[in-house]
């Protein structure tokens, strides 16, 4: 087996592997961890995955262990606000859609109810609790979901979802899991990479530190964030942009302070439709995460500063922004000879679904079952390769149909967004979904982390939804539907009354 390990950056991306790795293998490995103290990270508040669970599980993590280290908060959909129009919104929760007669309950909305009450309130739960800002947790800690009649998303069986996830700072994260991985064994060198050595190959051999000289390894993994150093800069590793089909190309962020004794704590992220782009609102315990992603074509980073300052902070003119330039895409192979890219140096898509944590997670997890030993199977990275490929491109797709779909049409971006290329077949898929709904078998197939459920939430919330329910509704009796709509209803209600805010639960666990 390999050995010896050394991980490049640090970040959330580098301490993540680092953890995962060391807690997988133990004492099997031992990882070097090597970051400069001169090089920031990128990390501005993040907002991640339901699935992002399996990672502090995995590490033996309880939320009381972790989050109140992290200005942690729950995150329990994203609100996507004024993209049909100004003045709307809806949500995309971590919940699957019910099923009446065999037909999803959003189908039995288009027959019934479509002209009378919201989709997302009507359907499913999480909006309601969203909108009365309540915890997805009892105090006694339990999930709002196990007292239910109907299990929400199916909790007891699936595995891919759950009905939240979380927000946390990721520059507290790393310093966390930091301190959880050098405790278990790894090693932490603070210097600054100045030459990486390759044998005859083209192999990495080493990377030479200015303090601590030659940090020699077996399998290097590049955390540097968008510089590639290794993958892109060392190995000449192609990068394949996203930027014909997707828009945004830049972001500037704020780090807002509130008070916590007074915060009105969302259990969500906001997305909000502006106009040469979006602005992203992370509620953490403590202060408020907040950003504009756009396009340099339609904005310049002065007037999107100026534009988020008046959004989010506009009697805070002391606050630092951070200036972004993100580069959208994927490399064409993340695992390049002996080294594998994780995180930003692999691939990013904007974050707009909250994927970058996500990212991470896949690699780490995809290296971990395609992990070599000395023979170095070329079948290995082969296959790891197209797994990360996958989940990437599938991602796109789920982003540009964002854009595409968006009813608002009102600047020159918006109008511009509905006229870009789309990746190959997915022009087909959305005629189809003028008629019917998307299914799973009628969506981007490679596993991406993403359901048939998520692509109609979306549809619907942006204004695309088919003008008619499937004609094989006319002949069902409807009373089941109808009662089933009741129920949501009714459990919603309920629901709202008994959960704690999400405030009043986190001021009790971060305490």
């Amino acid at each position: 087996m390999i050995r010896n390990i050394v991980v490049v950056g640090g970040g959330t991306a580098g301490w993540m592997t680092a953890t995962y790795l060391k807690r997988t293998f133990g004492d099997r490995l031992d990882i070097t961890l090597v970051e400069s103290a001169r090089v920031g990270t990128v990390g501005v508040g993040e907002a991640t995955f339901s699935t992002i669970r399996h990672f502090f599980a995995h590490l033996g993590l309880q939320e009381r262990d972790w989050m109140p280290h992290c200005a942690a908060s729950y995150k329990s959909a994203i609100r996507y606000a004024d993209w049909r129009k100004p003045g709307t919104h809806f949500y995309h929760p971590f919940e699957r859609l019910r099923s009446v007669d065999d037909f999803s309950l959003d189908e039995w909305w288009l027959r019934l109810d479509a002209d009378v009450e919201s989709f997302d309130t009507a359907t499913m739960l999480i909006p309601t609790l969203c909108e009365n800002n309540r915890s997805p947790r009892f105090m006694d800690g339990s999930l709002f979901a196990s007292r239910l009649t109907h299990a929400v998303a199916d909790i007891g069986e699936q595995r891919a979802q759950f009905p939240y996830a979380y927000h946390f700072d990721a520059g507290l994260l790393a310093d966390f899991l930091r301190d959880y991985g050098t405790a278990r064994g790894v090693r932490h060198i603070l210097d600054d990479v100045v030459e990486v050595r390759q044998d005859e190959r083209g192999w990495i051999s080493a990377v030479t530190t200015r303090e601590h000289g030659d940090i020699a390894g077996q399998l290097f993994v590049d955390c540097s964030g968008f510089r590639g150093m290794l993958v892109n800069q060392v190995l000449n590793e192609p990068f394949l942009s996203y930027e014909d089909v997707l828009p945004n190309n830049r972001a500037v962020a704020l780090r807002v302070p509130v008070d916590v004794e007074e915060q009105d704590l969302a259990p969500y992220t906001t997305a909000t439709a502006v106009d040469a782009g979006w602005i992203w609102t992370i509620p953490l315990y403590g202060r408020i995460g907040t950003g504009y992603v756009y396009s340099d074509e339609f904005c310049d980073p002065e007037e999107a500063e100026r534009t988020l300052r008046a959004f989010a902070a506009p009697d805070q003119p002391e606050l630092e922004a951070n200036h972004i330039r993100m580069r959208v895409g994927r490399n064409r192979n993340s695992w390049v000879k002996n080294c594998v890219a994780v995180g930003l140096s692999s691939g990013f898509v904007e974050p707009l679904e909250s994927t970058g944590i996500f990212f991470i997670q896949q690699a780490v997890e995809q290296l971990v079952r395609h992990f070599p030993d000395d023979r170095w199977d070329p079948g290995l990275a082969k296959a790891f390769n197209a797994r990360m490929a996958e989940v990437l491109d599938g991602v796109k797709e789920f982003l540009v149909l964002h854009y595409r779909c968006a009813a608002r049409d009102d600047t020159p971006y918006w109008k511009a967004a509905k006229s870009r290329p789309l990746p190959d077949g997915m022009a087909e898929r959305i005629e189809a979904w003028r008629t019917l709904m998307p299914e799973d078998t009628s969506i981007y197939q490679p596993f991406h982390g993403f359901e048939g459920y998520n692509w109609k939430i979306m549809l619907i919330g942006l204004g695309a939804q088919p003008p008619a329910a499937r004609p094989a509704l006319a002949g069902l009796d409807p009373a089941p539907a109808r009662a089933e709509l009741a129920h949501v209803r009714a459990e919603a209600a309920r629901l709202v009354d008994e959960l704690p805010s999400a405030h009043e639960y986190l001021r009790n666990l971060h305490s």
